[in-house]
């Protein structure tokens, strides 16, 4: 019986200026680090080990993942770093205070843009070049709605953490709010139109333990 935690990283400083953050490198908050740590004690104290972890490009996550496994003394496990996990890319959004984006197009547009699940933000007039996407050959989006970011982040699911999971070896996936919801989605069968009832906090992991299927026998939510 395989189990399956999800993580969103630790608080950054985009969270702690509430901005819109994206594919923005925002670096974990002193507050960030400590949430980091707390989650990866409270793992180790539940026994829970890992054979592989799998976390974004971004920072926040990055440095978020390696706490928690130093707190767990997993500091010897591969990671896998794929820009699928990525957050989504809120595009011309990024950058932006969430009040200010709010009161200049009102709570119906900005609820669908940050929540809903087909709508797509303002796009970049161009996209942005980043080296660590150029290496790649991946074009970074304009802007991706949650459908999107559940498209390019399930080829990830099926090639690199299912057949790990189905070969009964427990993972870790550090990531995002938007793309761990996108996961969560796909896991649990949420309906498009209730996605925007889902929120995922910072540093509160989500315990899956899964069947020889990968259906949900048991879900989770460690609150800290």
């Amino acid at each position: 019986m395989p189990i399956l935690i999800v993580v969103r990283h630790g608080q950054s400083q985009a969270n702690l200026d509430n901005i819109f953050t994206g594919w923005t490198d925002s670096p974990l908050t002193a507050k960030g680090v400590a949430q980091a740590k707390k989650v990866g004690q409270i793992l180790a104290k539940r026994g829970y080990q890992y054979t592989a972890v799998h976390t974004s490009y971004m920072q926040r996550a990055i440095i978020t993942a390696n706490l928690i496994l130093a707190a767990q003394d997993q500091l010897y496990l591969p990671i896998y770093k794929t820009w699928r996990l990525n957050e989504r890319h809120y595009g011309a959004l990024s950058g932006q205070h969430k009040d200010e984006v709010k009161a200049r197009v009102g709570e119906k547009q900005f609820k669908a843009w940050r929540r809903g699940y087909s709508a797509v933000p303002p796009r970049l007039s161009q996209p942005q070049h980043d080296r660590r996407y150029d290496r790649l050959g991946v074009q970074v989006p304009l802007a991706e709605s949650l459908a999107m970011t559940e498209k390019r982040l399930l080829p990830y699911w099926e090639d690199a953490i299912a057949p790990r999971l189905l070969n009964n070896e427990n993972q870790l996936v550090v990531a995002h709010g938007s793309s761990l919801r996108a996961l969560i989605k796909y896991l649990e069968g949420i309906p498009d139109d209730q996605i925007n009832q889902v929120e995922v906090p910072n540093a509160e992991p989500i315990v899956y333990r899964l069947d020889d299927r990968l259906k949900i026998i048991q879900k989770e939510i460690i609150a800290n």
